[in-house]
């Protein structure tokens, strides 16, 4: 787990970069500014995905304080799965049994939201390959993944690539699908940038201090010992 204090460089590094990288991330959210980069109207003449702009003013509010939740509870399940991998350390079970309970809990939330069984039909078209895909890379190997790296680094190395995930998704929007990039994209992609390379460096600096540290004690246990059977 992290340590902080508050004096320490290490520590002020790794605040300050985590609040820049969730500044920047509202700025690529929340600030378009003009258009650096124009894609070709003819070949994305039509949007693939229409906003729905007349949604009321409560399903925003509800939706932003939905998202809000969502970021907490992730904070809480990153803390308390880097305690289950520690007296646990077994990636593959603990991820086997968070996917298996929450299926569970999926089947009746889902069967709740769309009643309709013809619904849940699944065709052999690109639906059958989006729902194999989307469960193998976005549920499965995904949270291996962020289960391995919260075993190895803890859960402020894998929190850290969440803003830096939506200037990746801008980048790669702008590649693949077309997308205009803005100034507020490019800006804010700097700042999580920026951001994001000082909390590595906070937290690249505090494990080779307590590597140092760690290095040094048995030298001074093995004085000690000397010491008691010398007297």
């Amino acid at each position: 787990m992290e340590k902080l204090t508050l004096r320490s460089r290490i520590t002020q590094a790794k605040i300050i970069g985590a609040i820049v990288s969730i500044s920047g991330a509202l700025l690529v959210v929340l600030y378009k500014g003009p258009a650096m980069f124009l894609t070709s109207p003819s070949t994305h003449s039509k949007p693939l995905l229409q906003w729905p702009l007349c949604i009321s003013l409560s399903n925003w509010v509800t939706g932003g304080f939905l998202l809000i939740a969502q970021c907490l509870l992730n904070s809480i399940w990153y803390i308390l799965q880097a305690h289950i991998i520690k007296i646990y350390p077994a990636e593959l079970v603990v991820v086997s049994l968070y996917l298996l309970c929450a299926s569970i809990i999926s089947v009746p939330a889902c069967l709740m939201a769309e009643q309709d069984l013809s619904a849940w039909r699944l065709k052999t078209d690109v639906a059958l390959v989006s729902v194999v895909l989307s469960g193998f890379f976005g549920s499965s190997f995904s949270t291996l993944v962020h289960t391995w790296g919260l075993h190895l680094k803890g859960p402020v190395y894998i929190a850290i690539f969440k803003p830096l995930s939506i200037a990746i998704a801008a980048i790669m929007g702008v590649v693949f699908l077309g997308d205009t990039l803005h100034l507020g994209s490019v800006i804010g992609a700097i700042i999580i940038c920026i951001g994001f390379y000082a909390v590595l460096w906070g937290k690249a600096n505090e494990e080779g201090t307590t590597y140092s540290s760690d290095s040094k004690t048995p030298l001074l246990q093995s004085l000690k010992v000397e010491d008691t059977e010398t007297n």
